[in-house]
């Protein structure tokens, strides 16, 4: 299943901090009472791309610095969301250890705030090191042994969580028949609740595309299961939202990281679910982007 960072202690901090040997850095305000929790609030992060080196740049991005403004930008809130969800390309390019290291001390300002963070993998991850270094974090059961699928639950929607990597570099994604038959049995086990798909690849049947291979497959799943209103990925880099056939919405979230074409925005979006639908927040790094702020309404499928 996803890794999933709980919050940190007063304790497991100060026990990290010590190990660290930064114990006098600690500061008390990290552990007032802080703000309130919006329980219909979320936050998507995708295609972080963090590297081992900090100092990193790419595409005249360093993308360190990057996850570190729109962790400042989410923290500045008068609210903090119930949660935040990392689409996947965590790490730089081929997910090395020191990649995931950089990657969870940059994630820990979420952690000390009491935010729990689940993480997905994209193809320039690498499942087997990404385990190992979030192997204190793990849970015992995964669903599918491997591959890292879950399903959260909450009380406006219920979140399944898909694992589109294939293999580390290659560029397009695969769900899989293992995959594809949990999905269905978990989806049909909770036909009361409004389901959003979250994976990394972006859904597209052209077989040239960069996109998830076996599209075809997880939208005849999901089609007919009229409570999947929504299905959110990364991977392009390319923030848009559309509406396929059947009305389901796809939403394909900005890169965390740098961009792949000019003009495109980078950063992060915030979700607030309302009701028969979601609102979407446009959060730009470069808050002068013409796009900062821009509001998206979706409006569920009727079931």
């Amino acid at each position: 299943m996803p890794i999933h960072l709980p919050p940190l202690s007063r304790r497991a901090f100060l026990g990290r901090s010590l190990a660290a040997g930064a114990g006098l850095l600690l500061s008390p305000p990290l552990y007032a009472a802080g703000k309130p929790t919006a329980k219909h609030s979320w936050a998507f992060f995708s295609d972080t791309h963090i590297a081992a080196d900090r100092a990193r740049i790419a595409r005249s991005t360093n993308m360190a610095a990057n996850l570190a403004a729109v962790t400042r930008d989410l923290l500045a809130l008068p609210e903090r969301p119930a949660g935040v969800f990392v689409t996947g390309d965590c790490a730089w390019n081929s997910g090395e250890p020191g990649d995931y290291s950089t990657f969870a001390d940059l994630l820990e300002p979420l952690r000390r705030e009491h935010l729990p963070v689940h993480l997905l993998l994209g193809n320039h991850d690498n499942r087997e090191r990404f385990w190992t270094a979030f192997a204190g974090e793990r849970r015992a059961h995964r669903p599918l042994i491997d591959q890292q699928v879950a399903l959260i639950k909450t009380p406006e929607v219920n979140w399944f969580l898909l694992d589109s990597l294939a293999k580390t570099l290659y560029t397009r994604g695969v769900a899989g028949t293992e995959q594809l038959n949990w999905l269905t049995k978990s989806l049909d086990k909770n036909r009361g609740q409004p389901a959003v798909i979250l994976i990394h690849h972006n859904l597209d049947s052209d077989e040239k595309s960069i996109g998830l291979e076996d599209t075809e497959e997880l939208l005849k799943v999901i089609r007919p299961r009229r409570q999947v209103k929504a299905c959110i990925f990364g991977h392009t880099h390319n923030w848009g939202v559309t509406q396929e056939a059947s009305g389901i919405h796809l939403v394909n979230l900005p890169p965390t990281a740098y961009i792949f074409r000019a003009g495109q925005p980078s950063g992060w979006v915030r979700a607030e679910l309302e009701g028969e639908g979601m609102k979407l927040e446009l959060r730009c790094v470069d808050q002068s982007h013409k796009d900062h702020g821009q509001v998206v309404t979706l409006v569920w499928r009727a079931a």
